[in-house]
């Protein structure tokens, strides 16, 4: 049996991820204790699966396309910062999204059910729209005062609004250098 890490996310829009690539190269420093996503890595998760088996790779591609089959293209809008589990104690460090149709928090508690049923563990928490930036590294319980500074500087940053129009099924491999992405199936909206 082979299995692949697998999670469900959103294509980012060029201009958003232009955008998000220059916050962080304002947010992130040398040796500030946060292990911050790579630009070509960045995308909006919608959930995560983790190991999956290959031989039910097709299920879960099917689940999902029946999801999306009741959806249509939306927008959302992708605007100021901000760290779960808050700024004080900030261990994930985040751009806010704003959701205005309720799609893509409508997908994400969709996509929680539709999946429970091939036995993916359901969410303990419900879906907080957001685009992550960064973790703290292992060993640290929060970041530091520098970094919600700078966090705090760029809580009015807008990377712009983007049209929603397809899901992507994804792999992640872990490797030395972190986790390197590739799309196994794009299902489109509607």
């Amino acid at each position: 049996m082979n299995t692949i890490r697998s999670f469900i996310s959103i294509p980012l829009a060029k201009d958003v991820l232009r955008g998000g690539v220059r916050l962080l190269q304002r947010l992130s420093h040398p040796g500030d204790g946060i292990k911050w996503v790579p630009t070509d890595n960045f995308h909006l998760t919608l959930k995560f699966l983790g190991e999956v088996d290959n031989t039910e790779v097709p299920k879960v591609c099917q689940a999902i396309r029946e999801i999306c089959q009741h959806s249509t293209p939306f927008e959302l809008s992708f605007a100021g910062t901000g760290a779960f589990p808050d700024i004080s104690r900030a261990r994930v460090v985040w751009v806010g999204i704003d959701d205005p149709s309720g799609e893509l928090t409508r997908l994400a508690t969709e996509l929680d059910k539709k999946l429970a049923d091939l036995g993916f563990k359901r969410e303990s928490r419900d879906y907080t729209p957001h685009l992550t930036l960064g973790r703290t590294k292992s060993g640290s319980r929060r970041a530091n005062p520098e970094v919600i500074e700078r966090l705090q500087q760029e809580q009015d940053v807008d990377l712009g609004i983007m049209q929603v129009s397809e899901l992507h099924l994804m792999a992640s491999f872990l490797d030395k250098q972190g986790p390197t992405y590739q799309v196994m199936d794009t299902i489109e909206l509607g």
